[in-house]
């Protein structure tokens, strides 16, 4: 388990970004939703390498999954692939990561990104719920979110793994405990998969960071992916 004084480090630098850029209104959000829409000449190699490959892993998530700040190859989609190849899976991980998104906008988007692609994902690795702690969205909102998320994906035959999100103390007592429960509570009663924090092995090592401390740097995505990785081969094993 971590260590508080590393989780008010955690919430510090959180909190920095958060009180330099503010929160984001709706409207904002539809802008960064619009990107991930927008084909480009990457997005056609990932969808000739899906219909190739025998496995399709889709990472939907925010910044963190979006590999913001890091070369494209260096992010967690590309290096999850990579370490999945590399443990003798064929599969193609897609990214469907894009920074700045909250639950809501995640719901928004899910059925467009499902349906754009060119099959059935076998396994939708879920994390958002980072931007709804920094902007201080009640989680019984976030919570709805992920749930509708998660119900969506098992009503069209597609398996889901969490990867959860700490809120630090210095947040306050009731809603730290009301979030941080989120996870757990529906992998418990959806039968999923759960990595209780994405940041586990990072947080609380400055030099894994960029220099707004919040986004891992490259060295810090392998850190991440190392620590997952087993846990998204068993999942796809179940």
């Amino acid at each position: 388990m971590l260590k508080n004084f590393v989780l008010y480090g955690f919430a510090f630098a959180f909190l920095q970004l958060l009180i330099a850029c503010g929160p984001a209104p709706e409207d904002a959000q539809a802008v960064l939703e619009d990107v991930e829409t927008v084909p480009t000449e990457t997005d056609g190699e990932q969808l000739a390498e899906s219909q190739e490959a025998e496995i399709l892993v889709v990472a939907y998530g925010d910044s963190l999954y979006a590999g913001y700040g890091v070369d494209q190859k260096d992010g967690f989609a590309p290096e999850l692939q990579s370490a999945l190849r590399a443990a003798g899976k064929d599969v193609r991980v897609h990214n469907a990561g894009v920074s700045g998104d909250t639950t809501a906008a995640g719901l928004r988007r899910m059925d467009f990104v499902l349906d754009s692609l060119s099959r059935k994902p076998d396994l939708v690795i879920l994390g958002l719920g980072g931007n709804d702690m920094l902007r201080g969205l009640k989680p019984s909102d976030t919570r709805a979110n992920l749930e509708a998320m998660v119900k969506n994906l098992q009503d069209r035959g597609i398996a889901v793994m969490l990867t959860g999100m700490l809120a630090p103390p210095n947040l306050g007592t009731d809603f730290t405990k009301e979030f941080n429960v989120i996870y757990p509570a529906l992998a418990k009663k959806y039968d999923l998969a759960l990595y209780p924090f994405f940041m586990d092995g990072v947080v609380g090592r400055p030099g894994l960071f960029l220099p707004d401390g919040i986004h891992p740097t490259a060295e810090g995505i392998d850190i991440i992916v190392g620590k997952i990785t087993p846990q998204v081969i068993a999942a796809l094993k179940d």
